[in-house]
């Protein structure tokens, strides 16, 4: 079985502030395709943010992810059980979900084993849905300097699962019925601030950061601020890519 990564444990609270959420458009998306809703699984929840969105909808969550430091940044819910285990080695009962979940996460499982997992543990019918979002788009001018630092600056820092994201999931194998595909976009507004947070919350950022002990962002900001005021907020977007099928 392929070894787990956890690039996310060590920057867990630094995580859970910046990294952007879901848009309401792509859960009803799913709800619509989901026959019941007594159960549903957030597989890698990070600091379960899905998981809290599924717990308005369904009767109970369960909410696991590999990351035991991710889950203490979790907030606590009356429907949210959550777990730390692996998404190939679950503890859950078989045929129990009616909706699983992966975000931004499918890319480092073990795909095989964890298609055995989701086999075992959703019900007949149940409906799989795993999503991830790409590289952010700003503003024309800013947005050459953001693609230079992400794939020249720290490029050769990526893990090599990284390249699912590039492509969209696209060679990341789904043996299950597909449904209908649909787009969506995450939509925030942020101050630069906010957006040298957010890039801190990358895996290759902390890497480059600890083999050469400085941080590039630290190099990236003042040509950003050329085109970015400090106190300007500016629309980002992140496109959304997504699978769903059912089981």
């Amino acid at each position: 079985m392929k070894a787990s990564i956890d690039n996310f444990s060590t920057a867990s609270a630094q995580y859970a502030q910046f990294r952007p959420d879901y848009p309401l458009e792509l859960y009803h998306y799913l709800y619509a395709r989901v026959k019941h809703f007594d159960c549903a699984w957030d597989c890698g929840t990070g600091n379960g943010q899905v998981a809290l969105v599924l717990a308005e909808r369904f009767n109970q969550v369960q909410a696991s992810d590999l990351s035991a430091a991710q889950i203490e940044q979790a907030a606590p819910h009356p429907r949210i059980q959550y777990s730390v285990c692996r998404a190939e080695q679950s503890p859950f009962a078989e045929q129990h979900f009616d909706l699983i979940t992966v975000a931004q996460a499918l890319h480092w499982f073990d795909f095989g084993a964890f298609y055995a997992e989701v086999g075992r543990v959703a019900k007949p019918g149940a409906l799989l849905a795993v999503w991830g979002y790409g590289l952010l788009s700003v503003h024309p001018e800013i947005d050459p300097w953001i693609q230079h630092f992400y794939r020249s600056t720290i490029g050769p820092y990526w893990d090599a699962e990284r390249h699912h994201i590039d492509e969209a999931y696209a060679q990341i194998p789904f043996p299950f019925s597909a449904l209908e595909q649909a787009q969506f976009s995450i939509h925030k507004r942020w101050n630069l601030e906010q957006f040298i947070g957010y890039l801190g919350t990358w895996s290759s950022v902390k890497k480059y950061i600890q083999q050469h002990n400085e941080d590039p962002v630290l190099k990236l900001q003042p040509q950003l601020q050329a085109w970015w005021p400090t106190d300007q907020v500016l629309d980002i977007r992140f496109p959304i890519f997504l699978k769903t099928g059912q089981v």
